[in-house]
């Protein structure tokens, strides 16, 4: 009993120095009842862990006790204190800091002593700093002296190299020479000695004025020998001139020597340009808007045109006779004359000089380019002051896209250079230009209406050319609607071509509301001939608006208008329709086109529906016919049309010539389509299914309107009797045998009796396919049901 004894009290002792060390940490804390539990719950695990369940363990708690107590005595040397010693490592790390706090002190110390005497130091040396400081920029102002005086001189040595090189008749190094000044003045753009600058600006244009003027003489000269400029066509003269060889080697050589003083002109005239910006013009011309940037014109040509603006302005300004606002096609063609008489003479003689001296020009351009600056300021000129005169100002319009389509395409003048269409893009120009188009075209409009012809189709005593029928004022309204297009497709500005577009869509609108009003005018006899041609109009204009949305310009300019946000053009759109026009599903005609629709389908309905009245009148008579006592088939020699029946067929047949003969060919076919599916639910109405029938009646109905009624729309189609699905099955139903017949009643009533009940056996055939076999696929089986009783001839009756 002494083991368990001993056992016991050794598990006292392991629990003891257990909680030992942990109640030796937790002295002083108000924590420690509250963590009781924790401090058991580790013990559990501790006793778990190491002792487990097994009694047998418990021998080795010994052991266990002896290593807690060795663990415990090393803890206690770390961390237990006696009361005049401290922890080895703390002791170590708070002599390391004192050691550390006193070389800091040092350092410091050292660092105010070096300050000190650096601060001296700047004090005794600051009076040479501002010696030194002095020296240098004496120094400075002395070397930008002698710069300044190197390039006065590097320019007084140009200006005598020039002079020398003019006296020699060097003209080559003179050029070059200048080329040097023009680079030097380059190069001073940035400083600030504005008197050398000026003194090298003063010099270079002294210079190049001098050889300029030199080479403009001698070029001249040579320009007079060879006939330039050519007022009139150019002859050709089959003897070449004694001196032929000798003014082309001058007029080489002139061309490349001003082609080397092109720099230095430019130079000139950019400055010269920046100087002027601000000043008004001498000229009584108006500015014209800015075109866009283009490079200087080659010197050569400039001085080619000199005579030829002499000329133009001689004629075009002043007082003279040429000189009239309403006959701005004089100047205009003149520029187009002295183009096309130039060009032989440019292509063949200039451009070849050019091309050696590697000008990347074109001869023709340029001059081209130079003739049409003269033209943009005359015609900036007149626009301004034809704002009030409406016939002069859209004169001038035509003219001038005129001008633009003939320099274009005659004279093949590059697309990316600037003519004559931005100045019409000035906001007053191009605000007048839409007014007065709008004028106009509300006026022809007027007229076109009010003529006597107006509802007349000019081709129609030509059938291949009138399949459309469209009147003389739908017709005229389209073409002045092309001709807007027309004018405004070569602008060079996208939201410009945009607002045209707006104008012709208000156009196409107003045009749309004086059809509606004439139309309710004639709405009294939509049979008529004027109710018709309006139809034909509205159908036609839809046609044609309808292959403008699938143009490739109307393309382009709807997605302008999504690009650009046009509220003028989508104004009223949702995010859908922008994104339906974004991908080209919808076109910008879409809203005008159902308006049209909605017109069409209403006359088309109205035009129907009174012919439909007539031919109703005619068909009453024919179904009160006695049709459950008509004699059998076999008992007729001849089947024949009912008498009753004529009325109505001639009706019918009248009507359809009629409408063939007014009407478009689209139009036709929706009219006989529309009348044939009417008269279809008429006579099933009002024929079938309002009589009996005996054999005798039901062979005659399938007579009439197999062999008669039918027959009159088999002109516009193969087969009419597809477009009479009621008649035609019921007339197959009414003439069955009476065996079929029989059975065909008898499967239908079970089928419905089954359905009735809950649903038709598995496996059996619907009903419909028996019926899809006699050839009936619109009837359904209950209205099946109801024509066979309409059947006379049962067994028993």
């Amino acid at each position: 009993m002494a083991a368990p004894t001993t056992t016991v009290q050794t598990m006292n002792s392991l629990t003891d120095t257990l909680l030992k060390p942990v109640y030796a940490n937790s002295q002083g804390m108000d924590s420690v009842s509250a963590d009781s539990g924790t401090l058991q719950d580790y013990l559990l695990d501790f006793m778990e862990k190491e002792v487990g369940s097994d009694l047998k363990s418990l021998k080795n708690v010994g052991h266990l006790l002896e290593k807690l107590r060795e663990e415990n005595s090393v803890l206690e040397e770390q961390v237990l204190t006696d009361a005049s010693s401290m922890p080895p490592k703390v002791s170590a790390a708070l002599s390391a800091a004192e050691e550390a706090s006193c070389s800091v002190e040092d350092l410091l110390q050292r660092e105010a002593l070096i300050s000190k005497r650096l601060h001296q130091h700047l004090q005794d040396a600051q009076p040479w700093m501002d010696k030194l400081d002095q020296t240098l920029h004496k120094v400075n102002t002395i070397e930008r002296h002698v710069k300044y005086l190197r390039c006065l001189q590097h320019i007084e040595e140009l200006s005598a190299a020039v002079q020398q090189c003019l006296m020699t008749s060097s003209v080559w190094e003179a050029i070059r020479a200048v080329d040097s000044m023009a680079a030097l003045d380059a190069g001073l753009n940035q400083s600030g000695c504005s008197h050398l600058q000026g003194f090298l600006q003063e010099t270079l244009h002294f210079w190049h004025k001098i050889i300029k003027d030199r080479l403009t003489t001698d070029f001249e000269k040579v320009l007079i020998q060879l006939h330039w400029p050519f007022i009139a066509p150019p002859i050709q003269t089959l003897t070449p001139t004694a001196n032929g060889q000798e003014i082309s080697s001058q007029l080489e050589l002139l061309v490349s020597q001003l082609l080397a003083l092109q720099n230095s002109d430019d130079l000139i005239s950019q400055r010269a340009l920046a100087s002027c910006q601000g000043v008004p013009a001498t000229q009584p011309a108006s500015p014209a808007p800015p075109p866009p940037q283009a490079p200087p014109l080659c010197l050569p040509i400039q001085i080619m045109l000199l005579p030829l603006s002499k000329r133009f302005r001689y004629h075009f300004y002043g007082n003279r006779q040429t000189n009239t606002l309403s006959k701005p096609e004089w100047y205009l063609t003149q520029v187009l004359m002295w183009i096309g008489n130039s060009k032989t003479f440019m292509e063949e003689r200039i451009q070849p000089i050019l091309d050696r001296a590697g000008a990347t020009t074109s001869a023709m351009v340029e001059l081209c380019r130079g003739l049409l600056s003269l033209v943009q300021e005359k015609v900036a000129s007149d626009a301004s002051r034809l704002l009030y005169d409406d016939a002069l100002f859209c004169h001038l319009v035509e003219e001038v896209l005129q001008f633009e389509k003939e320099l274009r395409g005659n004279h093949s003048f590059p697309a990316v250079l600037p003519g004559l269409l931005h100045l019409l893009l000035e906001d007053a120009i191009l605000q007048k230009w839409l007014t007065v188009e709008k004028k106009m075209a509300v006026e022809k409009m007027d007229a076109m209406l009010s003529s006597e012809g107006a509802w007349s189709s000019q081709y129609k005593d030509i059938s291949d050319m009138d399949e459309l029928k469209a009147p003389d004022c739908a017709e005229t309204f389209m073409t002045l609607l092309q001709v807007i297009t027309e004018r405004y497709r070569s602008l060079p500005c996208p939201s410009a071509q945009l607002k045209f577009l707006g104008l012709q869509r208000e156009l196409v609108d107003d045009f749309r509301i004086r059809l509606t009003q004439v139309m309710k005018e004639e709405s009294r006899c939509p049979l008529g001939a004027r109710y018709c041609a309006i139809l034909n109009a509205v159908n036609y204009i839809s046609t044609i608006l309808g292959d403008w949305g699938d143009n490739v310009f109307f393309l382009q300019l709807q997605q302008a208008a999504v690009s650009l946000g046009e509220e003028g053009v989508l104004g009223g759109l949702g995010v859908m329709e922008v994104g339906r026009l974004a991908s080209l599903e919808g076109s910008l005609f879409e809203g005008l086109l159902g308006l049209l629709d909605r017109l069409k389908g209403d006359m088309m309905g109205r035009l129907l529906e009174w012919t439909m009245r007539e031919i109703t009148e005619k068909v009453r008579p024919y179904g009160q016919d006695r049709w459950l006592s008509l004699p059998p088939q076999q008992d007729q020699s001849t089947m024949t049309l009912s008498s009753s029946a004529c009325p109505m067929m001639l009706c019918v047949r009248d009507r359809l010539l009629n409408l063939h003969q007014v009407l478009s060919f689209s139009l036709f076919q929706l009219a006989w389509q529309g009348l044939a599916e009417r008269l279809d639910n008429v006579l099933y109405q009002e024929v079938v299914l309002s009589n009996h029938f005996s054999e005798g009646g039901a062979a005659q109905l399938q007579f009439d309107m197999t062999r008669n009624l039918f027959p009159l729309f088999g002109h516009y189609c193969k087969r009419p009797e597809n477009f009479f699905k009621h008649v035609k099955e019921a007339c197959i139903l009414l003439s069955l045998s009476v065996g079929s017949a029989i059975l065909l009643r008898n499967l239908l009533k079970e089928s419905m009796e089954e359905e009735a009940r809950g649903g038709a056996a598995a496996g059996d055939p619907p009903p419909e396919s028996a019926l899809n076999e006699l050839g009936v696929y619109c009837l359904a089986p209950c209205d099946v049901l109801i024509l066979l009783n309409l059947r006379a001839s049962w067994p028993g009756q």
